[in-house]
């Protein structure tokens, strides 16, 4: 259905101030939502603490309150204001359970004001751990043994009748807050009596432990009209057992098979459906590696951390189109790049994130992990082979490193490092990658770490395409093999001795014998209606002058930082004139491109050269 015309002033709320578990993905998400609503005729008021953050920006919203996020003032806003909607689902945790305390105290049914997208019924099973199992068990979707404890006492008697060793869940927190893994009684008193307090409704849910099985997410969106799909789906590298904000996590998942791809795919549409979630969800699964037994773990009735993640995987904007649903409209009404939103994504290449972890500030606490968040940030990278692409978000973490390389290993016996990498670590796939250097067998690797062995097989390769750069120094073809890996030009100057400004001179080399010329264009940061709008108007005459010439489009959008800008890429004979005549700009030849392109986003050379005759590479976000 169209969307409403009952609504005329919709109130978003923000996820406040950064904490761990909660951050610029959801000021991301924000920003999308308000710039959303805007965009169909609402009158949007925004409240949020941070000022820090893109979405307080007077152009975001059409008013701002910088005021706590408490019930108290949110109500004086709602009061004041007299929004005829709110929504909630876009500020994280945090605005979630603002909107179920003013839906509790009767503040939105006082001032007429709607809950929007997913209703308080559905947020509550979602996020209520007693009702969440009673819905499971009725759907038949199957789920941990675990009971609800409300007192310590309650949770040591939950423990003993489950069996050691247990985790521990409070209801309602963020980034697993106050959660944990127990062993015994003592350990579980510890952790309970803190995760009690930081519950907002004092619940706790003790379940069975499933260390070492394999963690799955799953990013879906339903509309009002009960049409359902999956935006993406990813896969954590680390097991059960280390919170997946932590986790190196892949999407699209790299080791399920078509079965356990669809298996999995189903419930979580099934769920969505259930809650009656209207608006993105994310689902989480455990799935053990030697069966297609799997068990439900967590649902999110919100935007999540994971939703920003999967939107820059997949080009998929969940938070604006969930926006869009909250108000009406359907997965089939709303258009992405003249696409409507009801069809799924599909990617062809691999994105890789990577936890960035405050340990270099904070040098006494322990960097291990477990189901309580401590990253405080993330990188993400895309390549065309899981190599490639974790190598690039390795260097892209700033603790210097270039590559799965860390020297503070070398000094360490191999028994200690074996030992070392039993828990999760922030630099866990450091000490892998050097036990691999070591020749120590994967299947030893794989029973100590239960990472899976395509990936420890991904890692030998890299490790063996050290060797090759060893044993053949100056070799081009073997260069060229290794930037196609995404080898840094630094790591590969130091295996041949030689500084990252002589490999990169040896990157332009592989330019000019590859003969190819190439057309930028560049032109100014714009949204995606503008950056629509502007391929509406020169892709037919671009289509032409292709069949005409044989060029190639690689339509590479790459959002520079330093000057806002962004280019696009064509690759092929006279692409540089063809490009001019089509964007009305002056013509690039490939020297002109290196200067101004290139030696900014040195990681597009490898890009480029990758990129074969016959592929055509069309709005990829690098």
């Amino acid at each position: 259905m169209p969307k409403r015309k009952d609504i005329k002033t919709v109130l978003v709320i923000g996820s406040g101030p950064i904490v761990i578990g909660q951050a610029a993905e959801f000021d991301y998400a924000g920003t999308q939502a308000c710039l959303a609503l805007k965009e169909e005729g609402y009158k949007v008021i925004l409240v949020n603490s941070n000022p820090a953050t893109i979405m307080t920006d007077t152009a975001i919203a059409d008013k701002v309150y910088m005021e706590p996020l408490t019930l108290e003032y949110v109500a004086k806003i709602i009061r004041y204001e007299r929004p005829d909607a709110i929504l909630p689902g876009i500020g994280g945790q945090t605005g979630l359970n603002i909107a179920m305390q003013l839906y509790k105290k009767g503040v939105l049914q006082e001032c007429q004001v709607e809950l929007l997208g997913t209703s308080s019924e559905s947020i509550e099973k979602a996020e209520d751990r007693e009702k969440f199992k009673e819905l499971c068990e009725q759907l038949g979707e199957p789920i941990l043994e675990s009971i609800i404890a409300h007192t310590i006492e309650e949770g040591v008697e939950a423990a003993n009748k489950i069996g050691y060793p247990v985790v521990l869940r409070p209801a309602f927190t963020l980034g697993g807050t106050g959660g944990g893994f127990a062993d015994d009684d003592n350990e579980l008193r510890e952790i309970i009596k803190h995760a009690l307090k930081l519950s907002p409704v004092g619940q706790v849910l003790v379940e069975k432990s499933i260390k070492g099985y394999k963690e799955i997410e799953y990013e879906v969106i339903r509309d009002s009209n009960d049409t359902a799909i999956t935006v993406c789906n990813m896969e954590n590298l680390d097991p059960v057992g280390v919170h997946t904000g932590d986790s190196i996590v892949v999407a699209p998942s790299q080791t399920l098979t078509n079965k356990e791809y669809q298996m999995l795919r189903d419930s979580a549409l099934k769920i969505i459906r259930a809650l009656k979630i209207e608006g993105g969800c994310n689902v989480q699964f455990a799935l053990d590696p030697h069966s297609f037994q799997y068990y439900l773990i967590e649902v999110n009735p919100r935007v999540s951390r994971s939703s920003a993640l999967a939107s820059k995987a997949s080009v998929y904007p969940i938070a604006r189109v969930s926006a869009k649903i909250a108000v009406g409209m359907r997965l089939d009404e709303i258009k992405l790049a003249n696409t409507p939103a009801s069809f799924e994504p599909t990617l062809d290449y691999i994105v890789t994130k990577i936890a960035r972890f405050p340990f270099d500030k904070f040098v006494l606490a322990s960097n291990k992990l477990s189901t309580q968040m401590k990253a405080t940030g993330e990188v993400m990278s895309v390549g065309r082979t899981f190599e490639e692409s974790l190598l690039k978000a390795v260097r892209s973490l700033e603790i210097g490193v270039c590559h799965i390389y860390m020297k503070k290993f070398d000094s360490i016996e191999t028994e200690e490092l074996m030992e070392y990498i039993k828990d999760g670590r922030d630099d866990r796939i450091y000490a892998v990658a050097e036990l691999i250097r070591r020749n120590v067998d994967l299947g030893l690797i794989y029973n100590t770490t239960k990472i899976d062995m395509f990936f420890l097989e991904k890692i030998k390769h890299i490790i063996k395409m050290e060797n090759k750069l060893k044993d053949n120094a100056e070799n081009i073809e073997i260069l060229k093999k290794a930037k196609k890996m995404g080898f840094s030009d630094k790591y590969i100057g130091e295996i041949w001795n030689k500084t990252e400004e002589e490999i990169l001179n040896q990157d332009f080399k592989i330019f000019h014998a590859e003969d190819v010329s190439f057309g930028v264009a560049q032109i100014s940061a714009m949204g995606r209606t503008e950056l629509d709008k502007v391929q509406e108007r020169i892709e037919p005459k671009l289509e032409q002058m292709m069949g005409e010439k044989q060029i190639q489009m690689i339509f590479v959008m790459l959002t520079d930082i330093l000057n806002e800008s962004t280019y696009l890429i064509y690759r092929g004979a006279d692409a540089s004139q063809l490009v001019a005549a089509a964007y009305n700009c002056e013509p690039s030849d490939q020297g002109i491109m290196l200067e101004n392109v290139v030696s900014r986003k040195k990681q597009l050379i490898p890009a480029l050269i990758n990129t074969r005759s016959e592929e055509r590479r069309v709005g990829k976000e690098c």
